[in-house]
């Protein structure tokens, strides 16, 4: 299976169209981990699974998504209610108790990919205010297969930010 993930836009709708004209049809699921600013009932959130975000003022939003799809179960939440600044203990609760063998998540404008008690979590960066080490704004592409995950991250004009990419073996 092959899912898009992004987060934090912030107000930035135009990028969001933009992923949805170009990869409708080419992945099978696409995932919004929040902070969008847009409205809950935007049409463009008909192709996204979508969370809240710390900076949704939309009460329309859930606050986490468990998502099955194939062989995965995907938790989803922005990250703020889990305290992801302070590691992801919480967050791997949290999937771990939705049985989820995949979890995404927002909030702290870094792109991460990393294997965890069978978990694998990532966090798509921001694509419009990156923070951290690797200032480049961008999305993740995880291709989920038997054997395990490949996690590419992409920037804006959509090419793939090579030294971010991560293989796992399950």
């Amino acid at each position: 299976m092959k899912y898009l993930v992004v987060s934090d836009n912030h107000g930035d709708r135009n990028i969001l169209v933009e992923l949805v004209n170009r990869y409708v049809g080419m992945v099978d699921h696409m995932f919004h981990c929040g902070d969008s600013e847009l409205q809950a009932n935007d049409e463009l959130w008909e192709h996204f699974t979508v969370v809240t975000g710390n900076c949704d003022y939309d009460p329309g939003y859930k606050k986490e998504q468990v998502v099955s799809i194939g062989d995965d179960v995907i938790y989803m939440t922005h990250g703020h209610l889990s305290n992801v600044r302070f590691g992801l203990t919480m967050l791997s609760l949290q999937a771990q108790e939705a049985g989820a063998n995949i979890a995404l998540f927002g909030h702290i404008h870094q792109a991460v990919a990393e294997l965890d008690k069978d978990i694998l979590f990532v966090n798509p960066g921001s694509v419009s205010q990156p923070r951290g080490p690797v200032q480049i704004p961008s999305y993740a592409i995880i291709d989920s297969e038997k054997t395990g995950y490949h996690v590419q991250f992409y920037n804006r004009a959509h090419q793939p930010i090579e030294e971010l990419a991560a293989d796992f073996e399950h």
